[in-house]
């Protein structure tokens, strides 16, 4: 007798970006006032660069830099009052730039690896010159983020962006500090998870429950308030961190929602930078043998005297991921270089990310940034 058997249904492959397409911007802005630039780095890598029409001429430029698997989304949120309407309202002509850690590239999970070197030597100054290539002399300001701000710093005391109107940074600049239970994780992680997995994703539904990211998703909901899975990755666990990006009663619901859209997949082979910046708490450089990366200092914080522009450090009082990074780099700096305008300052209520993301950042926190830049516009 012949049996006849059913083959077994073919598993379906998760479809992932490999292309370096950038994803649309979401935002409530005339389409015609968004001009997409075509744009790269100077070592060929495909970015992101966004000019919002400020509508009239003349008017002071403002680069703005998302932090590490975030986007420039963060800075247009349309279901709140965002950054970029409070900078055209204020008479600037906004600039947004995805580096190579945006979630709106596929770096992050299937694309070429790097190091903040890179974002450092290539992916900002080059930003900056093409800005001013347009501009003028108009003067240039930068509102940065978290690692947008922490990687802006090496160029910066590298002297690769030179006099630029101001820099506000928020989270953290000089001295990354993290708390000792989340350096110790991602030391432990990065070794445990480097043969296994090569990034810890945020969407649970894009990866499924029998995927070998549950343990991970099972790990950040422990003592979770929130029963969201990448609420509980993020908000709870910071990728497996132990840390916490946002204080959860500052976001909307809608932008609460959007969480897996604003922020992507963290890479693990970027924690071996990440750990050598911490152990140092200074931004150090990675590559020591490479001549390509020769221009950057060994060491930023000892470079600090070359910093030729006014700073103000933001950062939430709540600030669970950088503790307090931004107060010891003022510390800091104003010990050893008195002679630079740094200043700082403290959001009551406000943890990272929802410096930029809260319901309420147009009222407690754009205000601080709108008032630094007046005075140098």
């Amino acid at each position: 007798m012949i049996f006849k058997t059913t083959p077994a249904p073919r598993r379906r492959l998760r479809r992932v970006r490999t292309t370096t397409a950038l994803r649309p911007l979401r935002h409530r802005l005339d389409p015609a006032r968004v001009e997409e630039i075509p744009f790269r780095a100077a070592d060929g890598v495909r970015l992101g660069l966004t000019r919002v029409d400020p509508g009239g001429s003349g008017r002071p430029a403002v680069l703005l830099l998302h932090g590490h698997t975030a986007s420039a989304d963060m800075f247009l949120l349309p279901e709140t009052r965002n950054l970029v309407d409070s900078l055209l309202d204020d008479g600037y002509e906004p600039w947004l730039l995805d580096w190579r850690g945006s979630c709106r590239l596929p770096y992050n999970e299937t694309g070429q690896r790097y190091t903040y070197d890179d974002v450092a030597l290539y992916d900002i100054p080059a930003a900056v010159s093409h800005i001013r290539e347009r501009i003028g002399d108009r003067p240039l300001f930068v509102v940065a983020h978290c690692i947008g701000s922490l990687t802006l710093s090496l160029s910066m005391t590298a002297g690769l962006v030179p006099g630029l109107a101001g820099v506000v940074s928020q989270g953290v600049f000089l001295t990354p500090k993290l708390a000792g239970r989340t350096s110790l994780r991602m030391s432990v992680a990065g070794e445990l998870l480097k043969s296994r997995i090569d990034h810890i994703p945020v969407d649970f539904r894009k990866v499924g429950l029998r995927s070998k990211y549950t343990p991970l998703f099972a790990l950040a909901s422990r003592r979770a308030t929130c029963p969201d899975p990448t609420c509980q990755m993020l908000h709870n666990s910071a990728w497996g961190s132990g840390a916490s990006l946002f204080v959860h009663e500052n976001l909307s619901d809608a932008t609460h929602d959007r969480l897996a859209e604003l922020l992507g997949p963290a890479p693990l082979w970027i924690l071996p930078h990440l750990r050598r910046i911490e152990l140092a708490r200074s931004v150090v450089r990675w590559h020591e043998t490479d001549g390509r990366y020769r221009s950057l200092p060994r060491n930023a914080l000892d470079a600090a005297a070359r910093i030729d522009t006014p700073v103000l450090l933001l950062a939430g009082s709540e600030n669970g991921l950088w503790l307090d990074s931004q107060k010891l780099c003022h510390e800091i700096l104003a010990h050893r270089q008195p002679q630079l305008d740094v200043r700082y300052t403290e959001i009551p209520g406000y943890g990272h990310l929802d410096t930029f993301l809260g319901r309420g950042a147009a009222l407690d926190v754009f205000g601080h940034i709108l008032d630094f830049l007046a005075e140098r516009r």
